[in-house]
């Protein structure tokens, strides 16, 4: 193992620690599910521990390999100096490079694990943003009960459940039914105005894969009383959208739309 080879395991291994460190922050603060389904908690942190033995492991193995290296180094630094020393003027092997190119490769790594431990141990973990939801465009993707019919109580149903409902026929199954339930204000691409999202993240496996489904809410002037992006508790019946050019022929007609804060679980499974 050369000294250069030695290097890049090192920085690997302690790249390696600060992702095992910042999934078990996350899951001992219940924070591992704004990334991650519940489903695969367990599994999650069982190959955290499993990683870590390992890292455990490698380090030791590492130390020797690295004072190996070190002593090659200097044996093959001697035997390449002695072999060119065409003068007394001839610069040593070592002295071939600035004290700056010597340096560069430490300052990289010094800077890439720094700026590695900043972004997953100190900024703080945050949830997926509207801006992802209006990249992802809402109602796109398919839900976790996308393709089967949606059942249960209507004072149980949650904005995911509305937003698949509304999927099936048309919206024709919602129309004159009443609901309550959370969502974060999310400006609708394609509609006028007068109609905004009230959506949820609905994770499948991870953040990587969340698609974000919503309820349209027609409530003209929305803007000036909601900010998109905060949270709100909608309760209103859907009716037929008074706009027949709108790709949403059902909407929610609001009885209130009232601001609350973000809920400590913000995503739908």
């Amino acid at each position: 193992m050369s000294r250069e080879q030695f290097d890049r395991h090192w920085r690997g291994l302690v790249l390696s620690g600060l992702g095992i460190a910042a999934i078990m922050w996350l899951a001992s603060t219940g924070r591992l599910g704004w990334y991650v389904h519940p489903r695969y908690f367990w599994f999650t942190v069982t190959i955290c521990g499993i990683a870590a033995i390992a890292l455990c492991a490698a380090v030791p193995v590492l130390h020797r390999a690295s004072r190996a290296a070190r002593t090659k180094e200097r044996e093959h630094e001697h035997h390449h100096d002695h072999e060119h020393d065409h003068g007394p003027d001839a610069p040593p092997a070592r002295a071939r490079r600035s004290p700056v190119q010597r340096a560069l490769p430490t300052i990289g790594a010094a800077l890439l694990i720094a700026s590695t431990a900043a972004a997953l141990l100190i900024a703080p973990p945050t949830t997926l943003s509207v801006a992802a939801a209006q990249q992802r465009q809402v109602n796109s993707g398919s839900g976790p009960a996308d393709g089967s019919p949606v059942t249960g109580e209507d004072a149980d149903r949650d904005a995911r459940d509305w937003a698949m409902l509304l999927r099936q026929g048309g919206g024709a199954e919602a129309q004159g039914r009443t609901a309550n339930f959370i969502g974060f204000v999310l400006p609708g691409a394609d509609e006028p105005g007068d109609v905004f999202f009230a959506a949820r993240f609905v994770v499948s496996c991870c953040a990587v894969d969340a698609q974000p489904l919503g309820v349209p809410v027609l409530m003209p002037g929305w803007e000036r009383d909601h900010r998109e992006g905060t949270w709100v508790q909608v309760e209103g019946v859907f009716v037929a959208n008074p706009d027949v050019a709108s790709d949403q022929p059902v909407v929610l007609r609001p009885f209130s739309v009232t601001p609350i804060d973000e809920p400590e679980d913000p995503y739908v499974y």
